[in-house]
């Protein structure tokens, strides 16, 4: 099977595998505030990630790119939403591109349609510092995402086998470019461990993408004849990969990503410690039922409902939204209280 045929075939199994049930961010709850002091009026949803100054912390996570016309169009259509919205986009792994500059149109089309924007390019950890280069200067990015996608290569059955040395092709990258590296988790957790290697390493940007969401190991299972389900539950969920990071994290900043449904959860992974939010799987479900209208639409939404929930929380801004207290209960709060993390600090917070 070709690469081009692979991404589209990822995109096709993506929709149809939806989401994985039940959200970890239904484990936690806002404390309710009788005053909270705040106004609509005054709400500011700006943020900082690596430098970068975001108008929303909502950020159109990777998602597509490689397959020819068909995700080029769907790029097309997640550019023009970003573009309405002024929301931050990444692409989809641009090692197509590399290999095949004819499927460079799939990507370059993101700039294309929305040359103000804040863009991320996207590679994988075996990428070489030259290649990272190439992805950047292809759609004059902003910053680059570096995918670790263990699982995911394991369970597709042409996937790689090898990921020695990725690390240190994740700092020789670092070294190469003057841009934020922004390493993503894909969709199985980011451990404490992990992201305090990452931080030592240097990054300044790392995304938690935990469980919850599209599920790489259930997609590439889709495809495989002889199914490998023991992967299909496997990894850290959405919330406890924030959380944990949270608790670690001395000066990187976290992106929240994994099944966010909606703003009620893009405002709970902030108070868990995020200062953006990755969503992917509910913005293709909009442009793909009513094209880069409501994809915008959706987004639109999320931003007003955002609003509202942080003016009920009393936090006018998002580094007063990572200060709300939030009771964790359930599978989430076990989780991290068998790894060694109190999560009565988060509902200890006092305004």
């Amino acid at each position: 099977m070709s690469r081009a045929q692979r991404k589209q075939d990822h995109i096709t199994h993506a929709l149809a595998t939806g989401f994985a049930g039940a959200s970890s961010y239904d484990d936690l709850r806002f404390v309710h505030n009788s005053l909270p002091g705040s106004s609509v009026d005054n709400i500011s949803y700006t943020t900082n990630v690596g430098g970068l100054s975001l108008s929303s912390p909502i950020i159109i996570n990777a998602m597509t790119g490689g397959g020819g016309e068909t995700t080029e169009s769907i790029n097309q259509m997640l550019a023009q939403s970003a573009k309405a919205t002024n929301t931050a986009m990444a692409v989809g792994s641009q090692m197509s591109a590399i290999k095949d500059p004819a499927e460079a149109a799939s990507y370059q089309i993101v700039r294309r349609e929305n040359p103000e924007g804040v863009i991320f390019a996207n590679l994988g950890s075996e990428a070489t510092p030259q290649q990272a280069v190439q992805a950047v200067d292809m759609i004059e990015a902003d910053a680059l995402q570096i995918h670790l996608n263990v699982i995911q290569e394991l369970v597709m059955p042409e996937g790689d086998r090898n990921f020695a040395g990725a690390l240190d092709r994740i700092k020789a990258v670092r070294q190469s470019l003057d841009i934020p590296i922004i390493v993503k988790e894909v969709g199985f957790g980011m451990s404490a461990e992990a992201f305090q290697t990452l931080e030592e390493a240097g990054i300044t940007v790392i995304d938690t993408g935990g469980s919850g969401g599209t599920n790489f190991s259930a997609v590439e299972n889709s495809r495989r004849e002889a199914k490998w389900s023991f992967f299909d539950q496997w990894g850290i969920s959405s919330a406890a990969a924030v959380a944990e990071s949270s608790f670690v994290h001395k000066k990187a900043d976290i992106i929240g990503s994994g099944g966010i449904r909606h703003a009620l959860d893009a405002a709970k992974a902030i108070a868990l410690g995020a200062s953006a939010v990755g969503i992917a799987g509910k913005v293709l479900e909009a442009v793909h039922e009513n094209g880069s209208e409501g994809g915008a639409a959706y987004l639109n939404a999320v931003l007003e409902q955002l609003t509202f929930i942080m003016a009920a929380v009393g936090a006018e801004d998002v580094s007063a939204l990572q200060r709300a207290p939030l009771v964790l209960s359930g599978e989430t709060a076990h989780w991290l209280k068998e790894r060694g993390f109190d999560t009565k600090s988060y509902a200890a917070r006092v305004k």
